[in-house]
């Protein structure tokens, strides 16, 4: 069965709408986009390809992978795309439909925690890891179904803007196994949870 390792980028105050650009996620009035820039710096890109080298799927809600796939499908002028290219993406969605546009992608159709527990139970993969998509990572989360979250806490309260932990969300503990602190200021900590 495979493990499920939620990737995200968050504030001190759990805001993860929007890190990477002013545009990527408007919703709301949120106009604090790429948030997460200034923070970047060599030991993040580090960790950050020492995650792309592993191996194993990806796994995205529908509004996640249209961005991914819009910012980096095909190109070649950067360490990324060929892998997110190479990868097999399972895209979680109620509205999209077959054939999805970047190649290697499965559509996982219906409910997003019955379809990923069918997932669980029949990838081939030993690892998928989610990127961004909050909506889906917030799901997954109430139905108990990640096993990692990696989580670049930056030293900034926005105040305002879609939040990873929802208020009334379940109560479940974690475990620190890693971390990392950027030259930056951001906290790069990896929590596995603990068994029931």
């Amino acid at each position: 069965m495979p493990r499920i390792t939620a990737i995200e980028n968050i504030t001190l105050d759990g805001v993860m709408q929007a890190p990477g650009a002013k545009e990527e996620d408007t919703r709301g009035g949120f106009a604090h986009g790429g948030w997460a820039q200034p923070y970047a710096d060599e030991v993040a890109m580090q960790v950050a390809a020492a995650g792309m080298a592993t191996e194993g799927a990806l796994l995205f809600g529908r509004l996640t992978y249209e961005s991914f796939h819009r910012a980096w499908a095909g190109r070649d002028d950067n360490p990324f795309s060929p892998v997110l290219d190479a990868r097999h993406k399972y895209v979680a969605s109620t509205t999209l439909r077959d054939p999805l546009p970047w190649r290697h992608s499965t559509l996982l159709a219906g409910d997003p925690a019955e379809s990923v527990a069918d997932l669980k139970s029949a990838a081939p993969e030993a690892e998928i890891a989610i990127l961004g998509s909050g909506e889906l990572v917030r799901t997954l989360l109430a139905h108990d179904l990640i096993d990692n979250l990696q989580l670049s806490i930056h030293p900034l309260v926005l105040g305002t803007g879609t939040r990873l932990f929802p208020v009334g969300g379940v109560r479940l503990p974690f475990t620190l196994v890693d971390a990392v602190t950027t030259t930056t200021g951001v906290q790069i900590a990896t929590y596995r949870r603990e068994s029931p």
